[in-house]
């Protein structure tokens, strides 16, 4: 098992549940202020919500579609110490349905001007380097080479980045798909072999270098990138191949996961996969409730395991198990191995 510097994953991400009444909400109990909110309608086809504090919190971003950056005073109204407040915006707050949101903890700001080729251009961004994550605003140059210091110091993992103009695509880089590959988080597209989006170069401790894909890096648009790095016990970002059983594939993590998002990536047709420890009918395993990041649909069913050290698929769905099939993953979670490998105490 091993051990990791976050003795309480919950400082730096947690999932929180809530029922609409109509009416605006306080969501506590997250124990942090979230930088970076999802927010989803389990129980009925609203949009997934995407919310950061760099951007501002009445700016409003959709996964699952190339829709430009929306303004919303009635969507998130505050992030606070523990937590976050609502308005009455429907895809928060409709009476009787259900939601969830996972939030994330950045926290130190700044700014400064991109690097590399091309011309300088300006940034803002929000970073946590004990959990490593990172949002960063940006301005486009056009230019391959274009480098975005992500301020991580550590190589980032994976990347997401959307333009906040109408028409462009969520493209995700990851370690498991490689740095030629890209993946559309608003499509169940096949990964996409180009040199337009990462200029076929890994990230570095500092930056993740661009090429002149529109998705992310048109002259004098603006972007917002969600940078991840791995800690050990408490995230993983990496792929695996399925094996077309209902015994599946297990994906080590080191840790016991709290949230895990999948794509299939070497065939179209596959949606992306959310699942977390929080939205399971049991609470226990198996972990039977998955939400899509590229679609509005409602919450639909489907069976892993969450266990001491990493997901255990129990499912032969092509999206999650085809045999032979390639998937990449996002995973945080907690370790029961404390700094110093000493095992966590139960909260």
């Amino acid at each position: 098992m091993a051990y990791t510097t976050i003795n309480k994953s919950g400082d730096y991400f947690n999932t929180s549940l809530w029922s609409g009444n109509g009416s605006a909400q306080t969501i506590s109990g997250v124990g942090f202020q979230p930088d970076w909110l999802w927010t989803k309608c389990r129980s009925d086809s609203y949009s997934h919500i995407l919310t950061d504090s760099v951007r501002g919190i009445t700016k409003q971003l959709k996964s699952e579609g190339n829709a430009a950056e929306a303004t919303n005073a009635q969507g998130v109204t505050a992030f606070n110490a523990d937590g976050y407040v609502l308005g009455t915006q429907a895809d928060f707050a409709v009476n009787g349905n259900t939601f969830v949101g996972w939030g994330w903890k950045a926290g130190t700001t700044g700014s400064g001007t991109t690097t590399g080729s091309g011309t300088g251009k300006a940034y803002s961004y929000s970073v946590n380097t004990t959990a490593g994550f990172s949002i960063i605003k940006f301005i486009g140059n056009g230019t391959a080479g274009h480098t975005i210091p992500h301020h991580l110091g550590a190589k980032a993992d994976f990347v997401i980045i959307k333009g906040l103009a109408s028409g462009r695509q969520w493209s995700v880089g990851s370690s498991g798909l490689g740095w030629t590959k890209e993946l559309f988080l608003d499509a169940t597209n096949a990964q996409n072999t180009s040199a337009s989006p990462w200029y076929d170069t890994a990230p570095s401790s500092t930056v993740v270098t661009l090429g002149t894909g529109s998705n992310g890096n048109t002259n004098d648009e603006t972007y917002i990138m969600y940078a991840f790095s791995t800690k050990t016990g408490y995230s993983k970002f990496g792929s695996y191949v399925g094996n077309g059983n209902a015994d599946g594939t297990f994906i080590y993590t080191g840790f016991k996961p709290a949230l895990i998002i999948m794509k299939r990536s070497d065939a179209a047709g596959n949606n992306w996969r959310i699942f977390d420890n929080k939205r399971s009918t049991s609470g226990f395993n198996v972990i039977d409730k998955t939400l899509r990041p590229n679609a509005t649909t409602i919450e639909g069913s489907s069976n892993i395991d969450f266990l001491s050290n990493g997901v255990k698929i129990r499912n032969t769905d092509a999206e999650d198990n085809t045999s032979g099939g390639t998937y990449i993953y996002m995973a945080f979670g907690q370790s029961l191995v404390g700094s110093n490998n000493v095992p966590c105490t139960a909260r």
